[in-house]
């Protein structure tokens, strides 16, 4: 195999690409490219990519991970906010005509419309991507709250995220992050990637997340906007009871906490306890209790 004919991945490649264009790191954009094929290999394959999957990717770098993409699904829409890559991308994923790259910020991005235009609504969506570890939660919650039924998503974050999206009630890692993205997805912990594949080297290792949307969700939240206020609001001092954070959520006057009371009794929740021994299926059963309560 020729050094032209290796994988974009390819440590060799990957120095080749850089050293070419000239490309600096930038660190304000969490940029560390991967450079193992067979771990890139393993995300898509983790993705359960086919010809009938589109699949949209944030951050692709310089390709390494495109590629794979590109040579398994159907088409690829990939979001690259760095325009100095913009170049660098059209000559390396050059060979593949399923992929479209745009120079956008996921987070200030229409995901629901970049869909509809750049995709044929005959395929199944996934998400596919090496998120920077500095806006991980920020990109997953976009993504949950995009309005895009997303079939599949498969992430490579920093390996302590991972663990919290995945987290039991009661553990330490667990929640408001576990809660939103439990509530909507199946998480499974898919396998750990070493810092030592990347340059530069980060300081951590990292670890690919699948999360499978709900066949049949456990809980229906009635008012999603109540039920993520009150995830959060419960999580917003850990260290203190349910019933102080819900005071501090919804007010500590007497009829405020009148009206508490009353709920957590119907739905048999100690006040005592902490936000982090609630379940999905809890949490749901409490902000649709609050939701129908007159004077919550």
């Amino acid at each position: 195999m020729t050094e032209e004919q290796k994988p974009i991945g390819s440590r060799e490649r990957t120095r080749e690409i850089l050293a070419a264009y000239g490309l600096t790191f930038k660190k304000s954009l969490g940029q560390n490219f991967l450079t193992e094929p067979t771990i890139l290999r393993q995300i898509a394959s983790a993705a359960e990519l086919t010809t009938a999957d589109d699949v949209l990717e944030i951050g692709p770098g310089i390709g390494s991970l495109t590629e794979q993409l590109a040579q398994n699904a159907h088409q690829v829409l990939a979001l690259e906010i760095d325009q100095r890559l913009l170049p660098i991308l059209a000559d390396t994923l050059a060979p593949y005509d399923n992929v479209t790259v745009l120079n956008q910020d996921v987070l200030k991005s229409d995901l629901a419309t970049l869909i509809r235009d750049h995709f044929d609504g005959q395929h199944k969506v996934k998400v596919v991507a090496n998120l920077p570890y500095y806006i991980t939660t920020p990109i997953l919650l976009r993504l949950l709250e995009s309005g895009v039924t997303f079939d599949q998503i498969v992430v490579m974050m920093q390996k302590e995220v991972a663990e919290r999206l995945a987290a039991d009630p009661g553990s330490k890692a667990y929640g408001s992050l576990s809660v939103a993205v439990q509530y909507q997805m199946t998480v499974k912990l898919a396998f750990i990637v070493p810092k030592t594949v990347f340059v530069p080297q980060p300081n951590v290792d990292s670890a690919i997340v699948s999360l499978t949307r709900h066949v049949t969700p456990p809980a229906v939240a009635t008012d999603e906007k109540v039920f993520a206020r009150l995830v959060r609001g419960s999580f917003a001092q850990r260290r203190k009871s349910l019933w102080n954070n819900l005071t501090a959520l919804y007010g500590k006057d007497s009829a405020t906490k009148a009206a508490l009371t009353e709920v957590l009794a119907a739905e048999k929740i100690d006040p005592g306890i902490r936000g982090e021994r609630l379940s999905v299926t809890d949490f749901v059963r409490l902000a649709n209790a609050i939701s129908a309560h007159a004077k919550l």
